[in-house]
């Protein structure tokens, strides 16, 4: 596989087609579920190469979004840091622990992250009402004003970009993106942690 996500081999882009032009889920030729290798054991299902070099488009392009809309946050924000104030909008005053929970990273990477969002003014700490030795973190006046002028401008993007969607091919993008994240629990098939 190249650095840009896609196959080296002629002929490997497309998944596999029935013949109303849809991917069929199997590899092509082998009679194979999806998944599961071809009739010589080794060949890979193309339905999901095809996932894998789409998902890494849409990453790589996500990064990088996610860093414009971090530094029209604040300039030294850092990219990484953006999805907490997308979290903390959208789901208010959290623990840095159901934070770390909901992305699947360690504490430490979510503390640090949250001490550079207290240093630049987007967020607080408050005591926790229902546990008085436990802290909250929300967004401040500023950091929410901040953040929702730049995600108003973000979600204008979108609906230009998908202006030649039917709405009902919106929602099930959407659908199908949430499944997809809610559909692990932050492990990889053979029970190791994700990066």
């Amino acid at each position: 596989m190249r650095a840009d996500g896609t196959g080296d081999e002629p002929g490997r882009d497309e998944p596999a087609r029935r013949g109303d032009g849809a991917p069929d889920g199997r590899g092509p030729g082998t009679g194979q579920a999806a998944g599961t290798g071809g009739a010589d054991g080794g060949v890979p299902d193309q339905a999901y190469l095809a996932l894998e070099r789409e998902l890494a488009v849409f990453l790589r392009r996500a990064r990088a979004s996610s860093g414009e809309m971090a530094r029209e946050v604040h300039p030294e924000l850092e990219s990484s840091a953006y999805g907490l104030l997308v979290r903390l909008d959208e789901a208010g005053g959290q623990r840095a622990t159901e934070l770390a929970g909901y992305f699947g990273v360690g504490k430490a990477t979510v503390s640090r992250q949250l001490r550079a969002l207290e240093d630049l003014g987007l967020i607080a700490r408050e005591p926790d009402p229902a546990d008085g030795r436990a802290w909250l973190v929300r967004l401040t006046d500023e950091g929410r004003d901040r953040f929702r002028r730049v995600r108003d401008a973000r979600r204008a993007r979108y609906v230009r970009k998908l202006s030649g969607w039917d709405r009902a091919e919106v929602a099930e993008l959407a659908r199908l993106l949430h499944q997809l994240n809610t559909g692990s629990d932050g492990r990889d098939q053979g029970g190791a942690p994700r990066p």
